[in-house]
């Protein structure tokens, strides 16, 4: 049978409140007590986890904001090396006689306020000559005759900014000791060579 949707239902029996005893009081006191204890506890793990987590993120910010402000110049000095190199090619080529002239004097203090800035700025050259190739640090560009692994020259120098590689130096390295031409054996004849 289906009801009149006018009627109101049938009402719930009512709960009938629990008698009120010494005894059967503590003991859901004393659960409702363990269970906001144990939510306690839990709430007080996730907010320490969270703030664990908010100390990491803000270590982590920090950090990454001090390494961009660190590496935030780098392809502008990138773009500058080469003009420290077109100096250094220009004083290597001019004549001792020019030293004396205001525009030489003149040339040579701009290349050194250059070298001043990329200094303060962090940069520094990567040192090749008479050291042990490293490939972190050289390019090799070409092997000579002389002690095996060895930087013989600098073909261009390299520089890094702090400790991040912004140009490796191009070397020259030495590949070891030419052998001497093998010698024939008995019965081959020279001649035919």
């Amino acid at each position: 049978m289906d009801q009149d949707p006018r009627q109101p239902e049938p009402a719930e029996p009512p709960v009938q409140p629990e008698p009120v005893g010494a005894e059967a009081q503590p003991e859901p006191l004393e659960a409702q007590l363990e269970r906001a204890r144990a939510d306690a506890q839990k709430y007080l793990a996730n907010w320490q986890r969270a703030e664990a987590d908010f100390q990491n993120y803000k270590r982590r910010t920090e950090q990454e904001r001090d390494e961009n402000r660190r590496f935030a110049l780098a392809s502008l000095i990138i773009n500058l090396l080469p003009i420290l190199d077109d100096f250094e090619r220009a004083f290597g080529s001019l004549d001792a006689r020019l030293a004396g002239l205001t525009w030489f004097d003149g040339m040579r203090l701009i290349y050194r306020k250059l070298q001043m800035i990329l200094d303060n700025a962090g940069v520094s050259v990567i040192q090749a000559e008479g050291q042990q190739f490293d490939p972190r640090y050289h390019e090799a560009v070409m092997h000579a005759e002389g002690e095996e692994g060895k930087v013989l020259a600098e073909v261009q120098r390299g520089y890094k900014l702090h400790d991040r590689v912004l140009r490796p130096a191009m070397v020259i390295v030495g590949k070891g000791k030419e052998q001497e031409e093998e010698k024939p054996t008995e019965g081959e004849d020279n001649r035919g060579k």
